[in-house]
């Protein structure tokens, strides 16, 4: 209890109170014992580090009898009373001191007030409202021949106090190296130190077998030809649109990695900042920063768990790094003309991918319809497509830093009846086409003359015949 007392006049105290949460009900008790007559009970909010003092309750013995808001539990001749003050649901801008002041008359004289009060501090908790998360600076390519630092950053924000975050990988804590400040080169990362294989954890026996095999031709002196990808020859039926779009099979880079993939259980390192929000609560976000290992990491679950004394159990969210596997490829319009703006989209894959994918469009054997080599982005979009695109082939490279995936799809485009057939130039505008009719329109008038002048025309065993050159 905090005390002020006044000897032989007035001793107030408030009694303490732990730490609530957001929503609760709260009661703040002020005791106050005297033996003079009472003048007035005044509870104060402080703000502003004290410097301002906002009144949330106010009894003048002058000017009410009304004693309801204080209880004697004492007998009456004791002079032992209680004020209380209830927030009936308390907020995060509740948290902060409470002062109660409480004066009395002088027994002396009843000129003059004696004046005494109590402070508590009211600790408000608010547990996270929201955790998430993200991959730090995706989406990324997929690199065969050098190693990666990978980070995976827990967002967990509206908590007051600031919660603690740890990681799991596949249910286990994960035993970190922390750091004041993230690392600032990759070189960072590399450590020496590592105890534990993973090769058996998670590869069955057909990885294995590349990998050593892999190893071997390395043994040997030879060079490892991981350039040919290995090719499925089956067709998922879902990625069929229509006829005129032509599915060509998943191609699958190889998984086979070069020495300098470390199979052992890589060094964590945890970063973790705080950033006060405007409405009292702290967003944490922790970083999880290790060299990725393709060949282990795949497939490996990470979680991020979050204790707070305002929760009753843990929260968490958690993650799967996979690998794009089997990109689904639509194409609209599914009957493409001359002339129609195609739109050839990635909308999902066969499994969860995580972290998002880097997607590249290139146009296999020639360049793309702008010009360009390539286009990244999950939609590629050809205007006004010529006939010259009819029967071409556009490859999707979906990748992560897990791995890569190619898929290939085929450009048929139909004949346009609105355009007649050699209109249209390799650019997909119809300049030819003023030409065409004025064309049309001479051998018309042509035709015209030669039917209104029967000395123009030859009759060959009783038919007549006209030969025309366009």
């Amino acid at each position: 209890m905090v005390k002020l007392t006044f000897i032989g006049y007035l001793t107030v105290s408030i009694e303490p109170l732990p730490p609530v949460v957001v929503g609760d009900a709260v009661t703040l008790k002020c005791n106050f014992k005297t033996d003079g007559r009472m003048r007035e009970i005044v509870w104060y909010r402080v703000t502003d580090g004290g410097t301002i003092k906002q009144k949330i309750f106010t009894f003048d013995a002058m000017f009410s009898t009304n004693y309801s808001h204080m209880e004697n539990y004492r007998k009456r001749e004791d002079l032992v009373y209680q004020s209380t003050v209830r927030l009936p649901e308390v907020r995060i801008s509740d948290n902060g001191p409470y002062e109660c002041h409480v004066g009395i008359y002088d027994r002396a004289t009843q000129e003059k007030v004696v004046l005494a009060s109590g402070n508590i501090f009211l600790n408000v908790m608010s547990p996270p409202i929201s955790i998430s998360v993200i991959a730090a600076d995706t989406p990324a390519p997929f690199s065969r021949y050098q190693a990666q630092n990978f980070t995976l950053v827990c967002i967990v924000s509206g908590g007051k106090p600031a919660p603690m975050v740890y990681f799991k990988r596949d249910g286990e804590l994960i035993e970190v190296v922390s750091l004041l400040e993230p690392p600032s080169s990759a070189a960072g990362l590399q450590d020496s130190r590592a105890t534990r294989n993973l090769l058996n954890r998670d590869l069955d026996d057909t990885k294995m077998q590349k990998s050593l095999s892999l190893l071997d031709v390395e043994d040997r002196g030879g060079r490892p030809y991981t350039e040919d990808p290995l090719k499925s020859l089956t067709l998922d039926p879902g990625l069929l649109f229509s006829p005129a779009t032509e599915i060509i099979p998943e191609t699958v880079v190889s998984r086979e990695f070069p020495r300098w993939v470390h199979n052992m259980e890589p060094v964590y390192y945890y970063h973790h900042m705080h950033i006060p929000l405007s409405d009292g609560t702290v967003e944490v976000r922790a970083m999880l920063m290790w060299t990725l290992n393709p060949q282990i990491d795949n497939e490996a679950l990470f979680s991020c768990e979050v204790k707070h004394p305002a929760l009753s159990m843990p929260m968490q969210a958690e993650v799967t790094l996979v690998a794009p596997k089997g990109p689904k490829i639509m194409m609209t319009p599914m009957r493409a003309r001359v002339g129609d703006t195609v739109r050839i989209l990635v909308h999902g894959f066969q499994n969860e991918v995580f972290p998002e994918p880097l997607f590249t469009w290139t146009r296999v054997g020639s360049r793309l319809l702008d010009g360009s080599a390539e286009h990244d982005g999950k939609e590629l979009v050809l205007e006004r497509v010529p006939a010259e695109l009819n029967g071409s082939m556009y490859r999707c490279t979906a990748q992560n830093p897990l791995g890569s995936t190619d898929t290939h799809t085929r450009l048929i485009v139909f004949e346009n009846p609105n355009i007649p057939r050699g209109t249209e130039d390799s650019s997909g505008k119809l300049g030819s086409y003023i030409a065409f009719h004025h064309k049309l329109q001479l051998i018309s008038q042509l035709l015209l003359g030669w039917m209104e002048s029967s000395e123009h025309l030859m009759f060959l065993g009783g038919h007549a015949q006209i030969k025309l050159c366009v």
